[in-house]
């Protein structure tokens, strides 16, 4: 079993539900991972992805091991039939099958570079592992994708929600930085799996891939969007169309409380204080930026735990 996307949930609520219950009870399993080896692969820097994910195998017994590509490793090459006479030292058909020597799962973090939309798209550096390692590949954050992210997301929202149907509203933001689309994607993709009032709102110019929002409701003014929302989920991502690109950094669309009204405040972190989201929101009861933190965990955990249990 991999973990690469939403796409490998076969049940949403089901998985909500068994991670709420490890939250409860997060050693009850501590005896499953005995023997067995995650191996955790980061080509970008991590807090919460690594922290959570690594306590995630540790209450599973799972032993740990963490390597940090971009200044611990060997720059890999993934093309077939490449001359190697540049900068690449290591390719990966040696790097995965060396990594699969040493452990049981491996799991791979690396951003899209933003700058050639094929090459992100095809996961080249995800994908490689999942072609060559020959064990199982957790995704801690890919180019077009955080899957453990939004699973997390999900947890939250069933515990926070106060009704059936809440209305949830996915809202870009300012900042200095081209970011991926990562989170956005994953959230998207976790909110067509649930039975929500759900929209997105950015300015135009900033659509996410036809592909991923198909059927999804798009409101480009952002006031109309919030109008008796339950959770607003704020992210800022580049433009996807005039790929990796800032078409503008409009402070105008940055989550305040008063924008926020009765909401909760979603955010994957890390956030830009009063840039993103501004401080009377962030250090308001409603927001939610710390339990999702916490969630990560479980996400993490549940995962690990269904691995192991088919290996």
């Amino acid at each position: 079993m991999n973990y690469l996307s939403i796409k490998d949930i076969d049940h949403l609520a089901s998985w909500v539900d068994q991670a709420r219950k490890l939250k409860s009870a997060p050693m009850e399993n501590k005896a499953l991972g005995k023997g067995k080896t995650l191996c955790l692969l980061f080509f970008n820097n991590s807090l919460r992805t690594r922290l959570s994910t690594q306590k995630a195998a540790m209450n599973l017994g799972i032993e740990v091991m963490v390597m940090n590509f971009g200044s611990e490793g060997w720059a890999l090459e993934y093309g077939d039939g490449t001359i190697m006479d540049q900068g690449n030292s290591e390719h990966i058909k040696e790097a995965a099958r060396v990594v699969t020597q040493f452990c049981d799962i491996v799991a791979i973090r690396a951003f899209a570079t933003l700058t050639h939309k094929e090459k992100d798209e095809a996961e080249l550096v995800l994908n490689a592992f999942v072609k060559y390692a020959g064990i199982p590949v957790l995704n801690m954050e890919s180019s077009v994708g955080h899957p453990l992210q939004a699973l997390a997301d999900a947890i939250t929202i069933a515990e926070q929600k106060t009704k059936a149907r809440p209305k949830i509203v996915l809202t870009w933001a300012p900042h200095p930085r081209a970011l991926p689309h990562a989170v956005a994607n994953s959230f998207v993709e976790m909110m067509k799996l649930q039975d929500v009032d759900f929209v997105i709102t950015h300015p135009k110019g900033y659509e996410l891939n036809p592909v991923i929002t198909m059927e999804a409701k798009i409101e480009y003014d952002q006031e109309k969007a919030l109008r008796n929302a339950d959770f607003v989920y704020v992210k800022n991502w580049s433009s996807y169309s005039d790929y990796g690109k800032i078409l503008n950094q409009d402070s105008d669309w940055m989550m305040t409380k008063k924008k926020l009204g009765p909401a909760k405040l979603m955010h994957c972190l890390p956030v830009r204080r009063n840039v993103v989201v501004s401080d009377d929101a962030l250090d308001s009861d409603q927001s939610l930026v710390i339990e999702q933190a916490n969630n990560r965990t479980y996400a993490a955990q549940l995962v690990l735990k269904k691995i192991i249990e088919q290996l």
